[in-house]
């Protein structure tokens, strides 16, 4: 099939699958997702994301009902039955199902979503334009949750806007983007905020510091303010799709450009990750 859906062991074409109006998600957004890509089939990552899935469930008190070998068998599993090898697969837990109510009381399994469709990853070499828009999120951004209002309304600030990405920004201070991360380059050196509750801890920022450490370019994981970000030599952003995407213009002002070697080089050694990690040998 062209894409696929999947809820608690039932599977289909998305645009044929439902699910009962008593599930928490719908009410209250109550649940946690990852995402990650899988090329020829076989699935970028997927230990890590399973991990950072299994931390943002165990934050909110989430009780998943499987461990992580059973979840990454059938992600395997579900992506093998799309006709395209090169997918966007996304998985959701929410919390389950009961008669609305804020408090949820007693234990109950959560439902497991699956949303499996074709796409490719970000082609690398065309750099991208940002804004920066006011971070009004709240105190748990660090867990992968529904609950993505503010991420939705800053990515359609963006589309309005005609750029790749809002950058988030917090008391003067750059967070992260409303689906990426971000990174500055300045005097041979990554800067990256780090992973407190402002931000979500991405696995592609983890391969990019990971990049730059085999590269011996020194990291530091500190908060830094917009001027810094528009003065760097260089701005990237990630995500598991967008593994290095370097930034030309943040507000319509022209920005970085002044580190292209590093800029190539990490994208390379991305991108080379990815390819071998993926070419199902």
């Amino acid at each position: 099939m062209k894409n696929l859906g999947y809820y608690n062991g039932v599977f289909g074409e998305i645009e044929k699958m439902s699910i009962p109006m008593s599930d928490r998600v719908c009410y209250f957004g109550d649940g946690v997702y990852d995402a990650t890509y899988s090329r020829g089939h076989n699935i970028f990552t997927l230990d890590e994301h399973i991990d950072r899935f299994f931390h943002s469930a165990e934050l909110l008190d989430i009780r998943l009902g499987f461990d992580k070998a059973y979840l990454a068998n059938l992600l395997k599993e579900l992506v093998k039955k799309c006709d395209d090898g090169n997918l966007f697969v996304y998985w959701q837990a929410t919390r389950g199902t009961q008669i609305r109510n804020h408090a949820y009381g007693e234990d109950m399994d959560a439902n497991l979503w699956v949303m499996i469709k074709p796409c490719e990853i970000v082609d690398m070499s065309k750099k991208i334009s940002v804004i920066t828009v006011k971070d009004t999120r709240f105190l748990h951004c660090n867990v992968k949750t529904l609950n993505l209002i503010p991420s939705v309304m800053a990515a359609q600030k963006a589309l309005e806007a005609g750029v790749h990405e809002s950058v988030f920004v917090r008391d003067g201070f750059v967070t992260e983007c409303a689906h990426s991360n971000i990174h500055i380059l300045k005097d041979g050196r990554l800067i990256t905020h780090p992973t407190d509750e402002y931000i979500l801890a991405g696995v592609a920022r983890a391969h990019l510091i990971t990049a730059c450490r085999n590269m011996n370019i020194a990291v530091d994981e500190r908060a830094f303010v917009v001027e810094e970000m528009k003065a760097a030599d260089e701005i990237i952003v990630t995500s598991a799709g967008s593994l290095c995407l370097q930034v030309e213009k943040i507000d319509g002002e022209a920005v970085g450009g002044k580190a292209e070697d590093i800029i190539k080089a990490l994208q390379s050694a991305l991108l080379d990750e990815f390819l071998t990690a993926t070419d199902g040998k």
